[in-house]
């Protein structure tokens, strides 16, 4: 009989499926786990559930079809059957760990009771002693009052010692071994915010270790020490449990043991001897240790002071930042400058190994005349460093430029600059700064204020070329005024010349030659070559050229020829043909020089490997306009200047000058600079030599079919004559090349570098009067003839030649003879008269107008 609906709905879950006829009996089938019946027999079909039907119907789902037991291959059996044994391997595991787990709770718990307890047992013993006391006074008994029946306290006690030695030896073990598996411990190891990969607890304790001893510096001496103490104590306390002594003597057993191992020859009985071993023992590795740090601690000293990070305490020092070629004439003319002084201190810092510092400054072979050299490795850019080298009590500072090119070059001078202006002391010095783009100084000196002078290293050096081709013999004046070893420029304060007119002055110095005014009404400016009716002031310094600050002092007035002599005019300038073989940065500075110099008509050559293009390219980057030009004619020629056939096209003996320079790729290899000058030094003589049409030639030739070395130089010195070439040398070591063959005249540049930075150094007023001599306008450096101040054969003094000079505006400084190699500034006993020859040439400072 069916139920309506609403019945139907009423019936409970179990026979919802005997309502309908059709229904099957509630089964494994109905969900798919008989294998044998298909998906589509189930009664519930795709849906998960049965509601009500007013809640209409139900999306469908899909399902996780079984497949029946005929449709699995053996390949699933297989996997079926691995993962089984996967499971029971887990669980195999998991049994291992709780029952190794089980066995060290249970260790652990022993351990911890058994202290408690024997502490426990003791007490009750204790107990038990005072009781026998008691009883034994009540009793009036004195033979178990006088101790007949055994005393078990110290037995009990040393019991209790022995099981604390054995707990404390093994419980280290233990707890290293299980550290990661105690769960409490790990817990605590673990951060808010848990990670994938949990670092083991072990692998943290040395960590934590690490860190220790690697911040703090004394950690090992702590470290050490503890472990000293505990050896002592934990060794007493296993000497009072195996011995009778108390337990204050086994504790001074114990560091006797441990500061003498050989105390313990003297134990009986295997306890004590096994024990006291051990501590001695451990007292050696500890001795060891304590070595072993004492040789580090001096070991690391040692190498502090050898690798240059010890403090330098000094003050009045030159303190030299940066390592460069010029180090070793810059140190040779800073030790001439304290000779008088009986020497000074100098200190270098350098990015560079102290001891290869020191080794490449002993290689230089020069006497420093009492003046030590300090060398310390650090950076200039690092105040750390700069406070170390004591940089706000050095007198001077000079910084070096480096082997970059010019502009990484300048910048690395700028942020020493800046870092110079940051130190806090600040200077008391002033700072010398190498530069090597002209472009770059007036930021330089924009940072550093009044405390810094510049010296732009290749602009010097090209105009210096420039002045010495047009003027042969010019290189070797400047490089004894620069130099300290000669005459150079001073600067002092003379009072009794006050009034006194400049003419005056200029012949008030028997040892000195007067040059200059340093003005105080205007500053301090230095006014070079003043006119004669300039009158000193109060504060007006006198600028002079003396061989030291302490040689010469004013006199009274000598008695001087005062005549007039007939001015004679300079010769008009001629064009002249000079060939440029080389390419240097400031080349378009040279050409400029050369522009106000030259006659009209004046042709330039330039030869070297730039493609043309590229260097009017880098002329006009230079703020060279070529078009505006108007004295001399730029001639291209591209080739290699030690290749003899691209010399070979050159007009060489029409050349008035030639300058070989130090080719710009070339500037960071000092050596191999100077061997391609030298290589194109000997080609060019050569060539000409060969090209010069002499009388005798054919005669010789025939004469002599294999010339010797003598007559080869001779020829290149008869070649010389007819035109200058003036190398540059970067060596000072390859000047006894050139100077001895006398074929060419030179130029050391690094070398004159450095000696205007030391003189900088010294006085960094001087650095006014290099400006000013070394600029295009203005004062400069001359050799004039005689014919302009005597007759030849006249008898004069120095002061006459001195005092007609004054008619031309210029300062007589020096002479030359005709028969002499090189001239003589400010020579001495200028008021002895003699004979002077009209082939003979003085060397002026001249107003250039």
């Amino acid at each position: 009989m069916s139920k309506s609906n609403g019945e139907e709905d009423s019936l409970p879950p179990n026979q919802i499926t005997n309502a309908t006829p059709n229904s099957k009996p509630f089964s494994s089938s109905s969900y798919g786990l008989d294998r044998s019946s298909s998906t589509s027999s189930s009664c519930f079909s795709d849906r998960d559930y049965v509601g009500p039907s007013f809640m209409g119907a139900y999306p469908k789902r899909s399902r996780v079809q079984v497949k029946p037991r005929s449709d699995i291959s053996n390949r699933d059996l297989d996997s079926e059957t691995d993962k089984l044994l996967v499971i029971s391997q887990l669980g195999a595991r998991r049994t291992r760990r709780f029952n190794r787990s089980l066995i060290l709770y249970l260790l652990s718990f022993t351990c911890m009771v058994s202290v408690p307890y024997a502490a426990y047992l003791q007490n009750g013993v204790a107990k038990l002693q005072e009781e026998k006391s008691n009883l034994c006074l009540l009793c009036g008994d004195n033979y178990i009052c006088n101790g007949s029946i055994p005393h078990f306290g110290n037995a009990v006690s040393r019991t209790v010692a022995l099981y604390t030695v054995l707990f404390t030896i093994f419980m280290p073990f233990l707890f290293y071994k299980y550290l990661d598996r105690l769960p409490p411990i790990k817990r605590l190891s673990k951060s808010t915010k848990i990670s994938k990969e949990e670092v083991s607890l072990k692998k943290r304790v040395a960590y934590m270790v690490d860190v220790c001893f690697s911040v703090y510096p004394y950690a090992k001496l702590l470290a050490l020490l503890f472990a000293t103490i505990f050896l002592i104590g934990f060794g007493g306390l296993a000497l009072y449990a195996v011995s009778e002594s108390s337990f204050t003597e086994a504790l001074w057993l114990a560091w006797t043991f441990v500061a003498d191992a050989g105390n313990h020859a003297d134990r009986v009985g295997t306890g004590p001897r096994i024990v006291s071993v051990s501590i001695s023992a451990g007292g050696m590795l500890i001795f060891a240790m304590i070595l072993g740090l004492v040789s580090d601690a001096i070991s690391e000293m040692v190498d502090s002071l050898r690798k240059g990070k010890s403090e330098v305490i000094e003050r009045d020092h030159v303190l030299i930042l940066g390592w460069s070629d010029k180090l070793g004439s810059l140190l040779k003319q800073l030790a001439i400058a304290n000779k008088s002084n009986g020497g000074g201190v100098v200190v270098v810092l350098a990015e560079r190994d102290k001891e290869e510092m020191e080794i490449d400054i002993a290689k230089l072979e020069f006497d420093f005349m009492g003046t030590s050299v300090i060398c310390r490795s650090g950076s200039p850019l690092i105040l750390a460093d700069l406070k170390k080298v004591s940089v706000s009590k050095a007198r001077a500072i000079i910084v070096l430029v480096s082997h970059e090119n010019s502009d990484l070059s300048d910048a690395r001078a700028l942020r020493v600059v800046l870092c110079l202006a940051g130190v806090k002391e600040g200077l008391t010095g002033h700072a010398v700064v190498e530069m090597c783009d002209i472009d770059n100084e007036p930021l330089v000196k924009l940072v550093g204020g009044d405390l810094i002078e510049t010296v732009v290293a290749h602009d010097v050096i090209g105009r210096l070329m420039i002045q010495c081709a047009l003027q042969p013999g010019l290189a070797q004046i400047w490089e004894d005024i620069l130099g300290f070893e000669n005459a150079e420029f001073y600067i002092k304060r003379w009072p009794e010349l006050d009034g006194l007119h400049f003419k005056d002055v200029l012949i008030s110095f028997p040892d000195a030659v007067p040059c200059g005014i340093k003005v105080a009404a205007e500053g301090g400016k230095i006014a070079l070559n003043p006119d004669d009716d300039y009158i000193l002031k109060e504060g007006d310094e006198v600028l002079v050229i003396a061989e030291d600050d302490d040689t010469y002092a004013p006199d009274h007035l000598p008695e001087v020829c005062r005549g007039l002599f007939p001015k004679i005019d300079d010769p008009p300038k001629y064009p002249e043909y000079i060939l440029f073989c080389g390419w240097r940065r400031d080349i378009d500075d040279m050409i400029m020089v050369l522009e106000a110099c030259l006659a009209p008509g004046s042709q330039l050559w330039m030869f070297n490997e730039v493609p043309e293009k590229e260097r009017e390219k880098k002329l006009i980057e230079g703020g060279l306009d070529v078009s505006t030009l108007e004295n001399i004619e730029l001639v291209h020629h591209e080739g290699n200047a030690v290749i003899r056939r691209h010399l070979e096209n050159l007009p060489l003996e029409k050349f008035d000058s030639i300058l070989i320079l130090a080719d710009e790729l070339l500037e960071e290899s000092v050596v191999q600079a100077d061997s391609r000058s030298l290589a194109t030094l000997l080609l060019i003589r050569d060539i000409q030599s060969e090209r010069l049409q002499h009388k005798d030639r054919k005669s010789t030739s025939l004469r002599f079919p294999g010339p010797s070395n003598s007559s080869w130089i001779r020829q290149m010195q008869n070649a010389s004559d007819k035109s200058i070439i003036l190398s540059e040398i970067l060596d000072s070591r390859t000047r006894n090349l050139v100077s001895v063959s006398r074929i060419s005249d030179y130029v050391l540049s690094n070398e004159l570098v450095s000696m205007a930075l030391a003189m900088v150094a010294e006085d960094k007023q001087i650095n006014r009067v290099l400006e000013e001599l070394f600029a295009g306008k203005g004062n400069e450096m001359c050799i004039k003839p005689a014919k302009f101040y005597l007759l030849d054969q006249e008898e004069l003094c120095f002061y006459d030649i001195m005092i007609r000079g004054r008619q031309r505006q210029e300062i007589v400084i020096g002479y030359r003879t005709a028969n002499a190699e090189c001239a003589i500034i400010n020579p001495p006993q200028k008021s002895e008269p003699r004979k002077w020859a009209i082939d003979d040439v003085f060397v002026v400072i001249s107003s250039g107008e």
